[in-house]
C-alpha cells in the first residue's frame, strides 16, 4: 500500500474522464454545450454518478439540484472536505471550465480508493447548479442559494428565455432533492480551475495559488449632451457626450496603471440616442466595470472614477449621472487552505505564484460559510468560455496532484 503522503493521481484516467464528459454535448468546433438543467446536463451528472458509484460513493441532490457525491472517511466527524465546481457550460463552451474541478474531485477519491486509503474526514464532491448563468440568471445560483446569498424560492423562480423556471426543470429531470439547500459542516473547501486568463501561461508557470477573488463594481454612466446637426455645428461649440466619454475612458485606462497589476476597467456596452449617423448624440449610456482584489483600493478607484467623470463633464458642459448597477465585494480565501495548497505545490516542486481570480466562481459563495481556497492551472492564451479552450495534459495532472496534497494536509 502506497503511503498516503506519496500518492499521485492517475493522469491518464483523469484526462480520459474529461474527454469522455466532453463528448456529452460536443460541438462541431471541439467544445461542449451542456447548459444548466438541460437533458445533456442531466446526462453528464448521471455519468459522474455512475463513475462514483463504481467505487462505492453515494450521491444526493438538494433543493436546488446541487449534486453531492460522498466518499466516506474513517472518522466520525460531521465535517467534510468539499471539492466542488460545475458541469454546466456556456452554449459554445470548452472542455475544461468547471468540469476539470469536478472530475479532479472524482480522481482524488478514485486514487484514495485504489490505494486502500481513507481520511479522517469524508470527501464531498460538489457539482453546483447553473454556475455559468448562461441559461438562467444570475450565475452561480446553486452555490448562492446554498450559502444563503439568495432564498430558495428566488432560485426556483429564475426563468430562461423560454419562460421555463429552474424549479420546472428540476422537477422534469427528477433532480429536485429533499435535502435543504443550506450549508453543512465543512472542514475545508477547494476548487481547482483553469485560470481563464493569460498570466500563468505568459510566465510559464504551472500552478496559481489563488488568495482571493477580485471585488467587482458595475455602473451605468449616463451623459447628457445637446443634439445638433453633424455638419453645420463647429466642434468647439458642441456639447458632445461622446467627447466626454472619450476623455473619461482615456483617464480611466491611465488610472489602472497606477493600481497595477490587478486593477481592471472595462467598458462593455455603449448606447447613444437618438442613434443617428449625422446627429451629435443627446444621450450616452456607458457600462463601466471596475475590479480590484483589495476592497479599500477598489473604493479609492471608484472615488477617482467619479472625480474623472465630473472633471471632464464640467469641462465640456455636459450633465451626467452615475447609477450603481451591481457590486461583489473582494474575497480573501482562508489562510489555512492557502497554506495547504502552498505546501502541496512545494512538495511536488511545481513552478507557481500567488494570484487573485479576476472571474467569479462558486468558491466566492462557498467562502462565505466555509474555509475555502482555489487552485489555478494555465489555459492556452487565456481563452475560456470558448470552444477553443485548452489545457495541457501535464498541467491538468499537476493541478490535480496539488489538490490531492492539499486535501490530505487539511484532513490530517
Amino acid at each position: 500500500m502506497t503511503q498516503i503522503t506519496a500518492l499521485q493521481i492517475n493522469a491518464d484516467r483523469l484526462w480520459h474522464s474529461i474527454m469522455s464528459m466532453a463528448k456529452i454535448g460536443a460541438t462541431a468546433k471541439g467544445g461542449s454545450n451542456r447548459q444548466a438543467l438541460t437533458d445533456l446536463d442531466k446526462e453528464g451528472r448521471e455519468l459522474l454518478i455512475q463513475w462514483a458509484s463504481d467505487i462505492g460513493c453515494e450521491h444526493r441532490y438538494d433543493e436546488m439540484g446541487n449534486l453531492f457525491i460522498r466518499y466516506c472517511g474513517s472518522g466520525d466527524s460531521k465535517e467534510v472536505i468539499l471539492i466542488g465546481s460545475h458541469l454546466d457550460t456556456q452554449p459554445t463552451g470548452g472542455k475544461f471550465d468547471g468540469v476539470y474541478g469536478v472530475l479532479s474531485g472524482l480522481e482524488i477519491v478514485r486514487t484514495l480508493h485504489e490505494n486502500n486509503q481513507s481520511l479522517p474526514y469524508s470527501i464531498d464532491i460538489a457539482a453546483w447548479t447553473n454556475e455559468e448563468g448562461a441559461r438562467f440568471s444570475p450565475a452561480m445560483i446553486g452555490s448562492g442559494v446554498w450559502c444563503g446569498e439568495f432564498a430558495t424560492e428566488y432560485g426556483w423562480q429564475r426563468k430562461d428565455k423560454n419562460n421555463v423556471s429552474i424549479k420546472d426543470e428540476l422537477l422534469r429531470l427528477n433532480m429536485l432533492g429533499v435535502e435543504k439547500c443550506q450549508p453543512f459542516p465543512v472542514k475545508a473547501a477547494f476548487e481547482l480551475h483553469i485560470e481563464q486568463g493569460p498570466i500563468l501561461e505568459k510566465k510559464n508557470l504551472q500552478i496559481g495559488i489563488v488568495k482571493g477573488v477580485q471585488g467587482i463594481r458595475w455602473y451605468d454612466l449616463i451623459i447628457h449632451g445637446q443634439p445638433v446637426h453633424a455638419g453645420p455645428t463647429p466642434m468647439e461649440q458642441r456639447q458632445d457626450p461622446v467627447a466626454g466619454m472619450s476623455a473619461i475612458c482615456t483617464d480611466l485606462y491611465q488610472m489602472t496603471k497606477r493600481y497595477a497589476p490587478w486593477a481592471r476597467v472595462t467598458f462593455g456596452d455603449i448606447k447613444v440616442e437618438p442613434g443617428s449617423r449625422n446627429t451629435v448624440p443627446e444621450k450616452l449610456v456607458l457600462a463601466v466595470d471596475l475590479r480590484h482584489p483589495e476592497e479599500d483600493t477598489l473604493t479609492e478607484i471608484e472615488a477617482e472614477f467619479r472625480d474623472i467623470v465630473k472633471k471632464h463633464c464640467d469641462e465640456k458642459s455636459l450633465t451626467y449621472q452615475i447609477e450603481d448597477e451591481w457590486q461583489s465585494a473582494a474575497i480573501d480565501f482562508d489562510p489555512n487552505c492557502i497554506a495547504a495548497i502552498s505546501d502541496s505545490v512545494k512538495q511536488f516542486g511545481y513552478s507557481h505564484q500567488e494570484m487573485f481570480s479576476g472571474a467569479g466562481h462558486d468558491s466566492v459563495y462557498v467562502s462565505k460559510v466555509a474555509p475555502t481556497a482555489m487552485i489555478f492551472i494555465p489555459c492556452e492564451q487565456g481563452i475560456s468560455h470558448n470552444e477553443a479552450e485548452n489545457a495541457t495534459f501535464d498541467d491538468i495532472a499537476a493541478g490535480c496532484n496539488v489538490l490531492l496534497g492539499a486535501v490530505i494536509k487539511m484532513a490530517r
